[in-house]
């Protein structure tokens, strides 16, 4: 792909025509520009640190500073960015263990709060390339199987806090709204500050500092990062997050790029996330993934539908199952390969199929790549000078106020 062409085209790639055209047949642009947003996801949980053993498990393992080239993220990739701002969650109400990591030591950083993802923005030379300075906001999702979909209760409440205190008719995903909007005095993270609140604050901010440039503003997660990305892209366009304080009749458009996303609202929400002119979805699903059709009753989808079928590939295991459908590396080795609903599969992006076997094991053995095979150096061990060894697993982070 041509770099200046995404300069060029990036307003259609990014839904300013709701991707009418674009879809099927799938635009020859447009798969390495989601790729490139379901990567920037990806990343949030190839960063997040899942080892109980470990104090900050719960957290991220490395700073905001060189936070994608410690991620595989800067080696063959223009689209340079960097990490301005981590977010982290808590819930008021009882979420599936899946949802939230807690460490098993007195000394941990944080019982009470989770590392949720990161706000980036384009460098200079990533602007040149996008054509704008695009502001990344990426959701982390959960990290365990999918058993949370049967532990999960699907209450819907009115979400006032982006709406407004007027009682009118959208409802959305109590759980989801719940770790979007929390606060807890017990925690340094979330204590009079959401995860809603960090995130607005930092748009707020950025769009301030580059008012006087073109910006786009992308939102995007998987699983239950693409619910958290639905409400805040929601969110920043009711409430005017996505224009400079004293500018009104200067937007940005908001995208959300929502991979496996479960259903996030009624069909009052529906109703009111289609209204806002600068808002666009796409969502991505995997035919087989059961997620997506969750929760089954009472909710509406949101935005646009990319379709896609893993089993059209040649490179995976057959059939697969419930975990590899819905893996995020397997749901981006689709959007490489899907040539629409009927046509083939040929990896048009050049994607390595070394990544399908990151965390699963979901790639044809004939290919020799290891299962798993991403994992920290020793888990974290460091040998020390005496020769013991101790668990270093947490780059310190220059951000004091959460």
């Amino acid at each position: 792909m041509m770099s200046g062409s995404i300069a060029q085209r990036w307003k259609h790639l990014s839904g300013q025509n709701q991707w009418g055209e674009l879809l099927d047949p799938l635009d020859i642009e447009l798969p390495r520009y989601i790729i490139h947003y379901g990567e920037m996801a990806q990343a949030t949980y190839d960063a997040f640190n899942t080892e109980k053993a470990s104090k900050f498990a719960g957290s991220s393992l490395y700073g905001r500073k060189d936070f994608f080239s410690n991620l595989g993220l800067e080696k063959g990739n223009p689209y340079k960015y960097q990490v301005t701002k981590f977010m982290y969650a808590t819930s008021q109400i009882q979420v599936p263990e899946a949802f939230m990591v807690r460490p098993l030591s007195r000394e941990a950083w944080s019982k009470e709060s989770n590392w949720i993802g990161y706000v980036a923005v384009a460098t200079d030379e990533g602007k040149a390339v996008l054509g704008r300075r695009d502001i990344v906001i990426a959701w982390r999702g959960t990290v365990q199987t999918l058993e949370w979909i049967d532990d999960l209760e699907y209450n819907l409440v009115w979400p006032e806090k982006i709406f407004g205190d007027q009682r009118s008719d959208p409802k959305v995903h109590e759980g989801w709204y719940s770790i979007y909007t929390s606060e807890d005095s017990r925690s340094p993270y979330n204590y009079k500050s959401s995860a809603r609140d960090q995130v607005l604050n930092e748009v707020r901010r950025l769009m301030e500092q580059f008012k006087n440039e073109e910006t786009s503003i992308t939102v995007t997660g998987h699983s239950l990062g693409a619910a958290l990305a639905t409400l805040n892209a929601v969110d920043i366009v009711a409430n005017g997050y996505n224009k400079p304080k004293n500018q009104s009749g200067k937007t940005s458009p908001v995208t959300a790029f929502l991979f496996a996303s479960p259903r996030v609202g009624d069909s009052d929400f529906k109703k009111a996330f289609t209204g806002f002119k600068d808002l666009r979805a796409l969502r991505v699903r995997n035919a087989l993934d059961v997620v997506p059709n969750y929760p089954l009753i009472g909710y509406s989808d949101v935005g646009e539908e990319l379709t896609i079928d893993t089993r059209k590939s040649k490179y995976l295991k057959s059939p697969g199952n419930l975990s590899t459908w819905h893996d995020l590396e397997v749901y981006l080795h689709g959007v490489a390969g899907t040539q629409g609903s009927n046509g083939g599969f040929n990896l048009v992006v050049n994607r390595d199929i070394a990544l399908l076997n990151k965390s699963i094991d979901a790639l044809k053995e004939e290919y020799f790549v290891p299962v798993s095979w991403r994992v920290l150096k020793n888990k974290g061990m460091v040998q020390q000078e005496d020769g013991s060894w101790k668990l270093m697993d947490h780059e310190d982070e220059d951000e004091v106020d959460p």
